[in-house]
């Protein structure tokens, strides 16, 4: 019982339920581990009975939660209703930037709190409460027997800012999208140019792209966009180089020539010989250009713009640009660096930042540079009349051995991997290799890594996608040496981040998308929409779970969400349609069942979707026709109420192809394959804004008002 206690004290269950009426218990050692993380010790019962008595003690002492969220315009948290009368309280409020802290603000509890009904109208408040602007802020109780508290007080709007009644826009992997301008991968030229068509040409209200963030270097660099080395700052290999303005000056024109040359030889590989998408080469091409760029002197107005971004993102800056520099010297994984190193805070990494000023500005200047083209990028859709732009994608976390752990080690569970417990789908769970926040440093913080990661995000996003948000509220740990299947779940004050969250959208007036796909703590989903937080709703897994399992018809659909046929995870429509999907897997030696049972099991969930779009009158040219199912696919979509429907542009040319397979690493090209017809043909960005089959598929959809016309159209 005293294990029990002490784990529930911090946060840490001690059995799990993956299905109802079904109740897993954890192993005692994994919940010492997880513990041990957590820095609480319970390695032996003495430990143990100190560490429970020193927990009760400070929870019994507390006056205030490490953390209160106040909701705009709601009724106040127990938290404060329920302090005595006559307590102090001393509200600090956070400055602004630039800015020098305001005044406090000192509030009295008076008994005009016992006039608050139980159940009070949303606009009901204590007479004695005065609402300090929206921010994260500090405050201070202070009873009239000496008693004191601190807190983490976070005001937030009551809701996150919402996308126009109904919009429709593409996803797609920007690493996929050559164009015939790209050195072998998308860039975000690329990105602005389809934003720029897109918005224009069908009215697209959005693009919604794959995490951007910096990569661990290495060769081979570990092509998956969702374990990165730092999520603060985007990877310059998206980096369109012509666009540059300093490299129109560079002086060496034959070597820039060769370069592109080079980048020219990779991208016709990719595109016409069967090639994969070599992240490694392109960036080696890049980097050699973008070195000669950085010998170009800033002019009297871009060197001010760059000293500006170098003030903004301050020390969090500072230490990505001195990672990256030592990682050319010691390697990326910061573990096996000279001991001094380890710590960024060190005499001896702060010498050896000294020696390298030259690499640390080469890497300040890459984000700086980055961060333009993330910004011309949501301004060409913007510009294109689109309603929501770039939707960017937040990676759940990051490489153990990267940046962001390296200069936050006091905020990372180290040893901990993040994963999910098993379930029907994958009876070994999953461990995702990428280390947890600690919830109570997070909390002591005040949530500022959290805060200073989305305002990176949100800058330039139209609105931002959270990877497996239900992470806001509890994740699956895996202690280190352990299987998926010996972890636990560790929950955080989900409040508090939901509250960061919706503030800072609020702040850049972004929207906010979660994807809550799979197993999902009951409440999780209900709060989120609360708050105005869309779910994302993929067509097959939508049925009435609750009832007789079949196809969930489009007005039973919710509204406040993405609705979309697949996603990166998950097969393309073409290839769910004819159960190419399954035969892959086969291939691969990924089923459980025979290559037969599997098959007939895909097949009839397909015929029953085949059936309800036929009934919804959907699908006239009958059974049989692929593509013309594909578009009843996405026309069943638009009979939902979802304020968002996401088309897979893969989706849109008939690739059969994903661009991820879960459970594969070596076995299949993840995250390298460009985008390609139903023939396996790869396209270019020019020829996917010209195939037939895309404005077929458009041509069937919503009507749409193109914002420009095509060239032969225009007046003179």
């Amino acid at each position: 019982m005293g294990l029990s206690r002490l784990a529930a004290l911090h946060g840490v269950a001690t059995s799990y339920s993956p299905s109802a009426g079904v109740t897993v218990p954890v192993p005692d050692d994994t919940v010492t581990a997880v513990l041990a993380a957590l820095g609480v010790d319970a390695s032996t019962p003495d430990g143990v009975r100190r560490s429970l008595a020193a927990a009760e003690s400070r929870a019994g002492s507390r006056l205030l939660p490490p953390t209160v969220v106040v909701w705009a315009g709601e009724p106040l948290p127990p938290a404060l209703t329920a302090l005595p009368i006559g307590t102090t309280l001393t509200v600090a409020p956070e400055a602004g930037p630039g800015a020098a802290r305001p005044e406090p603000v000192r509030l009295r509890v008076t008994g005009a709190q016992a006039d608050v009904p139980d159940t009070p109208p949303p606009s009901a408040v204590p007479v004695w409460w005065t609402d300090p602007p929206l921010g994260v802020h500090r405050v201070t109780a202070r009873t009239l027997d000496h008693r004191q508290g601190t807190a983490t007080l976070v005001v937030a709007p009551a809701r996150a800012p919402q996308p126009p009644a109904r919009a429709q826009g593409f996803l797609v992997q920007l690493y996929s999208l050559l164009s015939g301008r790209s050195w072998g991968m998308g860039d975000l030229g690329d990105l602005a140019d389809l934003a720029a068509w897109a918005g224009r040409t069908l009215g697209a209200g959005f693009v919604q792209i794959n995490p951007l963030h910096a990569a661990v270097p290495g060769r081979p660099t570990d092509p998956s966009p969702y374990r990165p080395s730092s999520r603060l700052f985007p990877d310059p290999v998206h980096l369109h180089v012509e666009s540059i303005p300093e490299y129109g000056q560079v002086r060496a024109r034959a070597v820039l020539d060769d370069l592109r040359q080079d980048a020219a030889a990779l991208s016709e590989a990719v595109l016409n010989k069967g090639a994969l998408i070599d992240r490694d080469a392109v960036w080696e091409l890049k980097r050699q250009a973008l070195e000669l760029v950085h010998q170009v002197p800033l002019t009297p107005g871009r060197r001010a713009a760059y000293c500006d971004f170098l003030s903004a993102r301050g020390q969090a800056l500072e230490d990505h640009a001195l990672w990256c520099a030592l990682a050319e010297v010691h390697g990326p994984d910061w573990h096996t660096w000279p001991e001094p190193l380890r710590d960024p805070r060190s005499r001896e990494t702060a010498r050896a930042r000294t020696g390298l000023l030259d690499r640390v500005d080469f890497h300040s200047r890459l984000a700086w540079l980055t961060d333009i083209q993330l910004a011309e990028a949501q301004r060409a859709a913007e510009d294109a009349g689109m309603e929501v732009g770039v939707i960017h994608d937040l990676a759940v976390g990051v490489h153990p051995a990267g940046a962001d752990t390296w200069a936050g080690q006091d905020h990372y569970a180290l040893g901990m991997s993040v994963g999910a417990p098993p379930d029907a789908f994958n009876a070994r769970g999953q461990d995702w290799g990428l280390p947890p926040w600690r919830p109570d440093a997070l909390a002591a913080s005040g949530y500022a890594p959290f805060r200073r990661l989305l305002r990176g995000l949100l800058a330039h996003a139209g609105a931002l996608r959270v990877d497996h948000v239900m992470g806001l509220f509890r994740l699956w740990w895996v202690p280190e040496g352990k299987p998926p299947t010996e972890g636990t779940y560790v929950g955080q004050d989900g409040e508090a981040m939901l509250a960061v969250l919706v503030l800072e959208a609020h702040r850049a007036g972004a929207v906010v998308l979660g994807e809550d796909l799979g197993t999902v703590e009951p409440g999780v989903r209900e709060a989120l929409s609360r708050r105005g937080v869309l779910g994302t709703s993929v067509l097959w897994f939508e049925r009435d779970w609750e009832g007789d399992g079949r196809p969930l018809a489009p007005e039973r659909w919710r509204q406040d969400c993405l609705a979309t046929a697949t996603t990166h995870d998950l097969p393309s429509t073409a290839a769910r349609l004819s159960g190419d999907h399954v035969r892959l897997r086969h291939e691969l030696g990924l089923l459980t069942r025979t290559l037969e049972e599997e098959l007939a099991e895909d097949a009839t969930g397909t015929a029953e979707w085949l059936g309800l779009l036929a009934r919804l009158r959907l699908l006239p040219e009958g059974e049989g026709d692929e593509e013309a199912a594909v578009r009843a696919v996405h026309r069943f979509l638009l009979r939902t109420p979802a304020r968002l429907t996401g088309i897979w542009l893969p989706d849109a040319v008939g690739d059969r192809r994903p661009q991820n397979l879960p459970g594969t690493w070596d076995q299949y090209p993840n995250w390298r394959l460009p985008i390609a017809d139903g023939e396996g043909r790869p396209l270019t960005l020019e020829q996917i804004t010209g195939s037939p089959r895309l404005h077929r598929l458009m041509d069937g959809l919503t009507p749409r008002t193109p914002r420009t016309a095509p060239p032969d159209a225009r007046r003179p």
